[in-house]
């Protein structure tokens, strides 16, 4: 799985971006078909902004985004909305299960 951390309009310590990277290596455990993660910081306003993309397979893509005070705090933000996005789509893939009629064999 490879993960991009891209930064706009300003500059990020990498100690930051590792901690980035740590965090949103986490996000293939709600969905296991993770190919891609993308996160983008736009430090371009007061607030910093963060992006999150999730490329799987044989899905579109995953998108998540927030604001915050500070980067870890907007990243946390999207990361919620990423996760709970993921485990949707997890939960309607098992969901999509053929389920047998139960028969009843009571004696006449």
């Amino acid at each position: 799985m490879e993960i991009t951390v891209t930064v706009k309009n300003g500059q990020l310590p990498d100690s930051v971006q590792d901690a980035i990277r740590q965090k949103v290596a986490k996000l293939p455990r709600f969905f296991d078909r993770t190919t891609q993660i993308q996160v983008t910081a736009d430090m371009r306003h007061d607030e910093p902004k963060v992006e999150i993309i999730v490329s799987a397979e044989e899905v579109s893509d995953f998108f998540a985004a927030d604001t915050g005070a500070n980067v870890v705090t907007a990243l946390d933000g999207a990361m919620d909305k990423i996760e709970i996005q993921l485990k949707k789509h997890k939960e309607k893939l098992k969901d999509h299960r053929v389920h047998e009629p139960k028969i009843d064999l009571l004696p006449e």
